[in-house]
């Protein structure tokens, strides 16, 4: 899954690709160097991020869609937690959600059971703009893997299949480093519910935590975090760089799969 923020104000790629032209010239890229899926979001969700109006979301995302879907058969998927917006972006020819807030706002729900396409839910404790003042768990795992199975049993009720479910641990969303490192240590137990597994640990301030590094250094450290999500089962990765990931995850999920 190729990353593509057309915001301002997100932490690692604010304003690169904001304007339609820009955004459909780095999804061009992208799906040349193995992207399965772009994910465009217009919203940044990173610790602190001012939240914006439906208007300047539908105003950000909806071109660029409809740019991308104009000249690219690569499935999109919509970055949002609005109703009105996923409405629209599936619309405009988005064919997955992926929403951090996992269809809890208003009509999210709703809104997904109706369109009947691929939702990714994803953990978060607090919101971006308090997620990272104080998080707090006695495990980590168990309420992560507690919040999920709630959601699926959620979207299951409201008519969305579990065939069309995806989910996501959210690192770095409401997480100290050690909880990251102990929900990537113990990935594999998410895989009991029996559904596709989406990781994002491009670029995250994780690495920084871990090794002093700024933004526009941290490749390596991503890459290695992506390789042992793969190992213990993640079905899709989620990352800014696109070529050099994807040549280090499909190593690590041949030798993952090999037959003895």
């Amino acid at each position: 899954m190729g990353i593509l923020n057309v915001t301002p104000d997100s932490f690692s790629d604010g304003g690169d690709f904001f304007s339609p032209e820009k955004a459909l010239l780095h999804a061009r890229q992208m799906v040349k160097e193995g992207a399965a899926i772009i994910d465009v979001g217009g919203e940044s969700t990173r610790p602190g991020a001012a939240i914006i109006s439906i208007d300047e979301e539908l105003s950000r995302v909806i071109p660029v869609i409809e740019a991308i879907r104009a000249e690219i058969d690569t499935p999109i998927s919509i970055d949002t937690s609005k109703a009105v917006v996923m409405r629209a972006a599936v619309e405009a020819g988005a064919s997955m959600i992926n929403d951090v807030r996992a269809l809890q706002e208003e009509g999210a729900l709703e809104a997904a059971a109706e369109l009947q396409v691929p939702v990714c839910l994803m953990h978060m404790q607090g919101g971006p703009q308090t997620m990272q003042l104080a998080p707090d768990y006695d495990d980590v795992v168990l309420q992560v893997k507690s919040f999920l199975h709630q959601r699926i049993e959620c979207c299951i009720a409201a008519g969305i299949p579990r065939e069309l479910l995806v989910i996501d641990p959210g690192f770095g969303f409401g997480k100290e480093l050690v909880h990251n490192q102990v929900l990537l240590k113990r990935l594999n137990e998410l895989l009991e519910f029996d559904v596709p597994l989406l990781i994002g640990v491009s670029r995250k301030s994780m690495i920084s935590q871990m090794l002093d590094l700024p933004v526009d250094e941290r490749l390596y450290a991503s890459i290695a975090l992506a390789s042992i999500a793969v190992w213990q089962g993640a079905s899709i990765i989620r990352s800014h760089d696109v070529a050099t990931t994807l040549q280090a995850i499909r190593v690590s999920y041949m030798c993952r799969t090999a037959e003895n």
